[in-house]
């Protein structure tokens, strides 16, 4: 049997050359391998393609079947686009909503357009894309009711960085329905998720908005100006016709006038013409009358109203929408605008309808200028007395085209669309809404008093050689609850939950077209 070591001394051994290998130098390090080859690259993946969107081709509703050509106009390509009965074909659950108004188009640079509409009586806005051929392909609602307390978007208009030297801006003017009247501005590439946001121009002033229009970038080479339509009337007329001057590109920190006759007393025009312009009857068609432009300090809108009143402000029977004149620097501070009218004071305001041109001084928007009723729908035997409350407007560079609203003053008389030919001062029909037609009234509920409305000049936006313009129709009676057509193929009601609530919507149906051919 071997002897044992004695454990101490094991362990003292152990102990002593661990302490002398910690006092050896370390050895001098390796060299570094040589890299290796590369390996081969991956084949490249596929280019990501986005979702081909299919276009609406043609819609369930007929242009030649809901309205008539006029007489001269019988060239001109009338085409439906979509109503709130088609069903996107790309985009099934987007729902046309009630009441289409005002609108604009931008181009999103990839060959089709966002075309921004408002839903009036859905308190909304909504975008459509559009193909190259202005077929819609899919729809959103960029500003929903939550968004305008329920303030209905009535017209509308753009701002784009041709025309007016800054944008793209969509203005809309907050008329009715809630209390958050006045003109909003929208950006309209903003993403969905932000729908539930709006903004007002506080400076712009609070009003029964129908529109706010910006004038053209060559009007004046540091201003941006821009006039509000005041949607107010009744037994004393209280609709003004508002101006905003700012400099360039600045909507923010203007100052805001009212428009006042430089001939006006208290005491209201007891004939037409005789020249006090209190209220809009002391003018008569024809007749150029000097104005000025009072500055208001108020901006809320029962402040703003007193003051304008106050100031001797033009008392309009209520303001629709306006536009400016194209083709020269001189014709952009060319502006119109129409008077819708009411039955409630014949003496101080319009029944039936005025179309109005002001004509701004050349050097300072601010300046003394002149105003003109070049259309009175009162005048008998005047070229405008079929006038039936005319609403919407959209003015080129040698016409204005003039869309009705009826008001009911003239039953079973239907809307038009109007043509004045501003240098010969003729007036022609161009369309009229076909609601005598037996299957127009089963089928859409003709004999509504519908709207044409929204029209807007796109030629040049899409580049197109032959004169285009967009326009709508408010089918007021095609409802679900007045006509059982008024659904889509899919049993859908005419409301969109994503700009309204079911129980807050109108259900009532809309048309959405093109008009080619037009003169410009």
């Amino acid at each position: 049997m071997k002897k044992l070591l004695n454990p101490i001394y094991v362990l003292m051994l152990l102990a002593s050359v661990a302490f002398t290998s910690c006092d050896i130098e370390d050895g001098t390090d390796g060299r570094d391998g040589v890299d290796g080859i590369d390996g081969v690259d991956g084949t490249d993946g596929e280019d990501f393609m986005p979702p081909t969107l299919e276009p609406l081709t043609s819609s369930v509703v007929s242009a030649d079947k809901v309205f008539i050509k006029g007489t001269d106009f019988s060239s001109v390509n009338v085409e439906m686009l979509m109503t709130s009965q088609d069903i996107l074909p790309s985009d099934p659950s987007f729902v046309y909503g009630s009441y289409m108004d005002g609108a604009a188009l931008y181009p999103y640079g990839d060959g089709t357009y966002a075309f921004i509409n408002n839903l009036e009586r859905d308190f909304s806005i909504a975008r459509i894309r559009l193909n190259a051929n202005l077929q819609p392909l899919e729809g959103d609602y960029i500003v929903n009711a939550f968004a305008t307390g329920f303030t209905a978007q009535c017209s509308a208009s753009s701002i784009t960085e041709e025309e007016h030297g800054f944008g793209p801006l969509y203005l809309s003017g907050g008329e009715w329905g809630g209390d958050n009247k006045g003109v909003y501005i929208v950006d309209p590439f903003k993403p969905v998720s932000s729908a539930s946001i709006a903004s007002r121009l506080k400076e712009f002033g609070e009003w029964s908005t129908e529109n706010a229009v910006v004038i053209g970038k060559n009007a004046y080479t540091d201003k941006t100006v821009a006039f509000i339509g005041d949607d107010d009337g009744g037994s004393e007329p209280d609709g003004h016709l508002g101006m905003y001057v700012g400099n360039r590109g600045d909507l923010y920190a203007g100052n805001l006038y009212v428009l006042r006759g430089k001939t006006n007393s208290d005491v209201a025009p007891v004939t037409v013409g005789d020249g006090n312009m209190k209220f809009e009857m002391g003018m008569e068609e024809g007749t150029t009358y000097d104005a000025e432009w009072v500055m208001m300090d108020e901006r809320t809108k029962d402040e703003l109203n007193t003051e304008a009143i106050d100031s001797s402000a033009i008392g309009f029977q209520r303001i629709e929408d306006i536009d400016w004149r194209r083709g020269s620097a001189s014709n952009e501070r060319t502006l119109f605008f129409n008077v819708t009218g009411n039955s409630a004071a014949p003496t101080y305001g319009t029944v039936y309808g005025r179309v109005y041109m002001v004509e701004l001084n050349e050097n300072d928007p601010t300046g003394d200028c002149k105003i003109t009723c070049i259309l009175d729908g009162d005048k008998v035997g005047g070229i405008a007395a079929g006038f039936n409350s005319p609403d919407n407007i959209v003015v080129t560079e040698n016409y204005v085209y003039i869309q009705e609203d009826p008001n009911g003053y003239k039953p079973g008389q239907w809307a038009k669309i109007y043509q004045y030919d501003i240098a010969n001062g003729t007036l022609k029909t161009v369309l009229e809404c076909n609601e005598d037609d037996t299957d127009v009234k089963t089928l859409y509920g003709g004999g509504g008093k519908w709207e044409f409305t929204g029209m807007i000049d796109v030629t040049d936006i899409i580049g197109s050689s032959t004169p285009t313009f967009l326009c709508g129709v408010q089918v007021h009676g095609w409802e679900v609850d007045k006509i059982s057509t008024a659904v889509r193929a899919d049993g859908h009601p005419f409301y969109d939950p994503t700009a309204i609530p079911a129980e807050n919507s109108d259900y009532e149906g809309s048309f959405l077209f093109k008009i080619e051919g037009l003169a410009r």
